[in-house]
């Protein structure tokens, strides 16, 4: 799909249609709410494959079409499918030097550096049509069904009643297969590439739906056959360590791939489904950059409460927010900040996401009743200045964390709270005393993840009336606007939220059409001075202790969410989706 200019440009070297008509066809296909390209194929103005032959002369590139062309399936399938599906492209032809790629975009550089990397070969880059591309994605279906259709026969071992191996040498075997190996492969590689954080391989009835997780939100990627739901799992099994031949029980497992562009090691967990046993794989790239806490996405005034509270020597740090909001993300940030030679910084997790080097990492063992609180009583025998416990999810490990910020140690921990505020009733209900939490708990940090909008598709609106009001049941809107004059962000104080502009993301081949790309943190920060710990000594109700910290000026999730959204960073809707109660 070229831009209506790039269009008008074609037709108009070419000779085929002069500026002026082409703005008259324009505003008709904009009449009949069709874009312009499909105007004037529908109209019979120009064929496809005539506009796109005008197009390769007019970016000097060549033409290619590949219909009735027979492609080599070593060549074929060096471009996974759901990468050429995603990005339109198609390999159709290779040499021990270079490969040659049709594509409808040859500006999307990104991909064709990645299909560098991973092949070695130069690229040289050909034009074709979006129905030349389709009969180039057709070729995979018949050269994959195929290679399933070969996975159900002439095994040896036992098999179940579809012929596929049941028994454990049957298995292994089926999952060295070439088709198995690739398609894993391809799974993982590809989600590795979209920056996906989860895989969820989930059987159905008759097929398997494949979805990863991008950005926080789930998306279906393919759907195969059901006869290489065996092989797939298996192979994973073996990558694992697993028990092939385990079918009734969940089992947890991890495996590492590495090369010269990523380290990522896959976190494995099976369940046993109606239809069979379901996978979902976290990724955790090692080799993935620790960020600052300013490319985090704290505010100015937010970064001086957390320099100052983690340069004193003990007291607490705590993160708190649902699974998946990016609390570990935030400790060893923090952590990546205190970690120099003159400290000793140990650990106890569930599990290890990140390795950070000079760190003392220690993994928590459920099987052999290795939990927090033991590991963090050892901890202490360990002469450590810094200590981090994955979460404080009991009465005994917060008692020893507790008692450790007490004695001269600095810890960090998450809990599972809504906010920053009701952490500090969560820590009594575990039955730590009032005049404990208030002495050793230096600051609170609740945050969430909010999808970042596309800079490469990002346009400005107006919420209209209905949007302010639907906003106004869920935010305190004066209260906002109040802050918002405070930060010095520029309104119509008359007009309130209709003066100011917003952002979002039309849609585009590099967010996925999804309008948002990458993920940050919104933020409240409670810092735990001398007027909060007079409520907590006095036991005094959560309302109290949130009139108290509003007055104090503390930013909640909501207002930091909505200043991101003004300043174009995310969307009022992305907040909204996060801090819905």
């Amino acid at each position: 799909m070229f831009t209506k200019e790039q269009i008008k440009n074609i037709l108009n070297k070419s000779n085929i249609l002069s500026a002026e008509n082409f703005e008259e066809m324009n505003k008709e296909a904009e009449k009949d709410k069709k874009n312009i390209e499909s105007y004037l194929i529908e109209k019979k103005i120009i064929t496809q494959q005539t506009l796109y032959e005008e197009a390769a002369k007019y970016f000097n590139i060549p033409f290619i079409n590949l219909k009735e062309k027979t492609i080599r399936k070593d060549i074929l399938l060096s471009v996974p499918e759901p990468i050429a599906m995603a990005h339109n492209i198609i390999a159709f032809d290779a040499d021990n030097k270079e490969m040659q790629i049709a594509a409808l975009d040859p500006g999307d550089l990104e991909i064709f550096e990645f299909l560098k990397k991973k092949t070695g070969l130069d690229q040289k880059i050909f034009l074709t049509t979006p129905d030349s591309i389709k009969e180039g994605i057709k070729q995979y279906h018949k050269t994959l069904k195929s290679e399933f259709d070969y996975l159900t026969k002439g095994k040896e071992g036992e098999k179940d009643k579809e012929g596929i191996p049941s028994d454990e040498q049957g298995l292994k075997k089926l999952a060295e297969d070439l088709p198995v190996v690739r398609i894993v492969n391809t799974l993982l590689e590809y989600a590795v590439f979209e920056e996906a954080s989860d895989i969820h391989i989930e059987p159905e009835e008759k097929s398997i739906n494949v979805r990863y997780r991008i950005d926080g939100i789930l998306r279906n990627v393919m759907t195969l056959p059901k006869n290489v739901q065996s092989g797939i799992i298996a192979r994973i099994k073996i990558l694992s360590n697993l028990k092939v031949d385990e079918h009734r029980l969940p089992q947890d497992g991890r495996f590492k791939i590495q090369t010269d562009e990523y380290k990522v090691a896959f976190r494995v967990s099976i369940l046993p489904t109606f239809d069979g046993e379901k996978i979902v794989m976290r990724l955790l790239n090692e080799k993935a950059q620790i960020l600052s806490l300013e490319q985090l996405g704290f505010q100015p005034s937010v970064l001086e409460i957390i320099k100052r509270n983690i340069s004193k020597p003990h007291g607490m740090i705590l993160v708190t927010g649902p699974t998946g909001s990016g609390k570990t993300t935030t400790l060893y940030t923090i952590l990546n900040i205190l970690n120099t030679p003159k400290v000793n910084i140990s650990t106890v997790e569930d599990p290890i996401e990140y390795r950070m080097p000079h760190v003392n990492q220690t993994q928590v063992n459920a099987k052999i009743s290795f939990t927090f609180a033991l590991g963090l009583r050892a901890l202490l025998r360990q002469d450590p200045d810094i200590i981090m416990v994955g979460e404080i999810r009991d009465h005994e490990t917060a008692e020893i964390a507790v008692h450790a910020a007490m004695t001269g140690h600095l810890l960090l921990s998450t809990l599972h709270t809504n906010d920053a505020v009701t952490t500090l009733p969560r820590l009594t209900q575990m039955d730590i005393p009032a005049f404990l939490v208030a002495s050793t708990t230096n600051v609170i940090i609740a945050q969430r993840l909010v999808r970042k909008i596309c800079t490469n598709c990002i346009q400005s609106f107006n919420l209209d009336k209905q949007v302010i009001k639907e906003l106004s049941k869920q935010m305190d809107i004066p209260r906002i606007l109040e802050k918002l004059e405070r930060l010095k962000i520029i309104f119509d104080a008359k007009k309130g939220l209709e003066s100011l502009l917003f952002y979002r993301g039309k849609g585009c081949k590099k967010c996925n059409n999804s309008g948002y790309k990458g993920r940050m943190g919104i933020y409240e920060t409670l810092e735990v001075n001398d007027e909060v710990s007079d409520l907590i000594l006095r036991n005094a109700p959560i309302r109290e202790v949130s009139k108290l910290v509003e007055k104090q000026g503390m930013l909640s999730i909501v207002e930091d969410g909505f200043i991101k959204a003004k300043s174009g960073i995310t969307t009022i809707e992305e907040v909204m989706r996060v801090t819905k109660e």
